[in-house]
């Protein structure tokens, strides 16, 4: 029997050198953040995206396990993004590499962060 470890997996990511008109395109990117939470088979709850003036987009997608959200800078070809899941179900690698592709971005870096550790949660 699979026996948890953790609450959570927090995926901390920085996308460089993306395609700077998709980073503009608020639409879009809800439209990839949305495919990023199916295809880690994350359930859905809310979608909330905001565009920024002139450009940039922020948004998260509230999943039960968690969220997902992402925070775009056109102008640096930049997007930062938070995928955090909780559970053992969850494939946040799968979004993390879905969002790679559709972003167009050229390098990432990638930070992991185990939430919740359940050795320190339960030890008293």
């Amino acid at each position: 029997m699979f026996k948890l470890k953790q609450l959570g997996q927090h995926l901390l990511v920085e996308y460089y050198d993306c395609d700077v008109e998709i980073l503009k395109n608020t639409l879009l990117i809800e439209k990839y953040m949305i495919e990023a939470a199916k295809v880690a088979k994350a359930t859905i709850v809310e979608s909330v995206f905001h565009t920024f003036n002139p450009w940039g987009v922020s948004g998260v997608i509230v999943i039960e396990e968690s969220h997902l959200t992402i925070h775009t800078w056109p102008e640096y070809k930049y997007a930062a993004v938070d995928l955090f899941t909780c559970g053992n179900m969850i494939k946040p690698l799968a979004a993390f590499n879905l969002l790679e592709m559709k972003l167009k971005a050229e390098r990432f870096d990638l930070k992991e962060v185990s939430r919740g550790s359940l050795e320190r949660i339960l030890k008293r």
